[in-house]
């Protein structure tokens, strides 16, 4: 027969059931925060990026950014004022020496160059006019001093004979100092007329000389013209690749204006930038190197600009491969320039981490856990960072991005 069972009995079941939810609420709670404190500070080794410190020579670089561009671009220029009246080639169409572009309308400059022509002929034709009268003149004065001559002897034959009359009683004082007279007039008349001759000669070769001067300065304009109507008959200097043209038709083009661009897409080098601050550490000859992905292409600085614009430095890279695969115009890189080298450095792989000479907090593997470690780094390059203290040759430090960790001091491996 069944007996009832008293309420002291089912008060003390009741809490022992009270007891066992409560604990095991508890430990759900616990085993749950144990997971959620495991799944935040623990990390798989396959999801590290580790590097062993070592030592070895580093290239200390310094940064800036770059641009693709042609080893070799021309713009041409319009050298007259004129308008568009055909287009031949247009953007991205491959030219040859000498191939047309454009037509720009020339009647005009054509005309002036014709009247120039005629000025030409118009000063030579000047030229021989003055060498004709200058002959002309300079045989009149000869011809006269020939006479003159001849007057002078004639003079000179009638002192003697009034001497000699004078010798034999016939002749008389004043008839000698006549004919003396005479003749020394003669003389000086025939003194001046001999060095007019001699200047007019030195005149007409000099008056001759200025219009020649004056024809050949004529002459270069003449060619300049010439040079500039040849260079408005829009024409490729090399061949290349037309990467712009100026193709509306019957637009006005102003002289000077860009009418096209002829690049040579085969070959590039490197147009960098980089701050100021860094110019003394940048310089012609200096080694450089681009970054294109995982591609390393190998370079010279070949020229930098002496002024800074805006806080920035340009300078060009010449590349040893400018014809690599991966180059395109425009395409942006990294330019990486090389300034000084340190031997037998302690180092460490360079990452985003890396940000600059200072003090840092990195995580090195002890065991099966990375710990959080003080670490003063200095220079670098693409490749690695100078290890300045807190860190020994064959330490393992996590080079991968821990952002995600700074406020943690230790991490498990899983």
């Amino acid at each position: 027969m069944d007996r009832e069972i008293s309420k002291e009995v089912r008060r003390r079941e009741r809490w022992k059931q009270i007891a066992k939810a409560v604990a095991g609420a508890g430990a759900a709670v616990v085993a749950i925060g144990l997971l959620i404190s495991l799944l935040q500070t623990g990390l798989y080794r396959r999801d590290l990026r580790l590097y062993t410190v070592d030592r070895g020579s580093i290239d200390v670089s310094v940064s800036a950014s770059g641009k693709v561009t042609p080893a070799f671009e021309e713009i041409i220029n319009s050298p007259i004022h004129s308008r568009i009246l055909e287009i031949y080639k247009r953007g991205g169409d491959s030219v040859d020496l000498g191939t047309p572009i454009l037509k720009l309308d020339l009647q005009t400059a054509e005309t002036d160059y014709n009247k120039l022509l005629d000025e030409e002929q118009m000063k030579r034709l000047q030229i021989e006019q003055l060498r004709v009268m200058s002959q002309s003149e300079l045989s009149e004065m000869e011809m006269k001093l020939k006479v003159a001559r001849m007057e002078l002897n004639r003079k000179e034959v009638e002192l003697r004979n009034e001497r000699y009359l004078d010798s034999l009683g016939a002749g008389t004082a004043d008839k000698i100092r006549q004919a003396e007279l005479s003749y020394q007039v003669g003389v000086l008349q025939l003194n001046e007329d001999e060095q007019k001759y001699i200047n007019k000669q030195a005149i007409a070769a000099v008056d001759l000389q200025v219009k020649e001067l004056e024809l050949n300065i004529f002459r270069k304009s003449l060619a300049e013209t010439r040079r500039t109507l040849e260079d408005a008959r829009i024409r490729s200097p090399r061949k290349a690749i037309l990467t712009y043209v100026h193709s509306e038709v019957g637009a006005q083009i102003q002289q000077g204006s860009r009418v096209a661009i002829v690049s040579d897409l085969s070959h590039f080098k490197v147009e960098g930038e980089i701050a100021d601050t860094y110019g003394d550490r940048i310089a012609p000859g200096s080694k450089a190197v681009v970054r294109i992905g995982n591609d390393r292409l190998n370079g010279v600085v070949s020229d930098v600009t002496p002024l800074s614009r805006n806080g920035v430095i340009s300078f060009s890279v010449q590349l040893e491969e400018d014809n690599h695969r991966r180059l395109r115009s425009g395409l942006k890189t990294d330019v990486y320039v090389i300034h000084a080298v340190k031997d037998e450095a302690l180092r460490l792989a360079n990452g985003s981490y890396y940000t600059g000479k200072g003090e840092y907090e990195l995580f090195v593997l002890r065991g099966n856990q990375l710990i959080k470690q003080k670490v003063q780094l200095g220079d670098s390059n693409f490749e690695y960072v100078e290890v300045v203290s807190g860190l020994e040759a064959g330490d393992e430090v996590a080079v991968s991005d821990m952002t995600n960790y700074k406020e943690k001091n230790k991490i498990q491996i899983k």
